[in-house]
């Protein structure tokens, strides 16, 4: 709950076709955006797990910031029930905004949303408080049957249309299109114990990225007795999830030394890394 000299607190971001979503805003986001250097302007999602501090007090910096950068758009605020009146008490001190912000409120259930051209799982989790744990998917069509377009005589100027899903005339893209292919997703659970719903939830993700208070199994203890996991609870929920990868992030203040407990857990689940500042990825579609 403290940020450290080489670590800010709680904040994932995601790119996808020119736009940002967040996940969390801790104290210190916009600082370590910033050396990221993937802008501001194309915010348009940010995704609350629950409102504690270490999670939402950069989040009136942040706000001010995207005005003072020029943001028009919206900005989607997904969160718990209860996350209008947060987000409008911390803008006490960002008032006059350029920008309409967007409240979306998550009743105890999982759900899917599209939002600001983001298809979300939301789950769920258990953490003394209303939390939530996310799953960002980026689906994709299937391929386009040349040769069923030809035997129905669909004229070929209509064929790059019916391939980005328009229906063109009395033609639909079911036509011609075969099966949905895989898609891209990332999965994102912090301040939980590991509850059975997880495993479902993160099923097949390419990355997942799971809290990990604390390295040694000793600490198993004290981490179910304030909600949260260890490195052991992450890499088996890995593993019952079949996930490609695993990251571990939100250490104890006092964990300074993640990377010495890889080898112990790497047993349970081999793709693991401990997380760092500004630690990235770029995941595309795979045949």
């Amino acid at each position: 709950m403290i940020p450290l000299h080489n670590r800010y607190l709680t904040a994932m971001l995601a790119r996808h076709n020119g736009h940002l979503l967040l996940i969390d805003c801790g104290e210190g986001t916009q600082v370590t955006m910033r050396e990221l250097g993937w802008g501001f302007v194309n915010l348009n999602v940010l995704l609350m797990t629950h409102f504690h501090a270490d999670h939402i007090s950069g989040l009136p910096g942040l706000l001010l910031s995207l005005s003072n950068y020029g943001k028009k758009d919206p900005l989607y605020i997904v969160g718990p029930k209860g996350i209008e009146a947060v987000v409008n008490s911390l803008c006490v001190i960002a008032p006059n905004l350029m920008y309409a912000i967007e409240i979306i409120e998550l009743e105890n259930e999982a759900r899917r949303i599209e939002v600001g051209g983001w298809y979300i799982s939301t789950l769920p989790l258990e953490h003394g408080l209303p939390c939530f744990g996310y799953s960002i998917h980026i689906p994709r069509i299937g391929k386009f049957n040349v040769a069923h377009a030809e035997e129905q005589n669909i004229p070929v100027k209509y064929w790059s249309r019916l391939q980005h899903g328009e229906t063109v005339e009395h033609f639909t893209p079911d036509m011609v299109l075969g099966e949905p292919r895989k898609g891209i997703k990332v999965s994102y659970i912090t301040d939980t114990r590991p509850i059975d719903t997880i495993p479902a939830f993160i099923k097949d993700a390419d990355l997942f990225i799971c809290e990990g208070m604390y390295g040694d199994d000793a600490m198993k203890e004290k981490a179910d007795r304030f909600y949260h996991m260890i490195f052991s609870d992450a890499t088996k929920l890995a593993k019952a999830g079949d996930v490609n990868e695993l990251w571990l992030t939100h250490y104890s203040q006092a964990f300074t030394d993640p990377d010495a407990h890889i080898p112990a857990v790497a047993s349970i689940f081999s793709n693991v890394k401990a997380g760092y500042d500004r630690m990235t990825k770029t995941i595309t579609f795979v045949d």
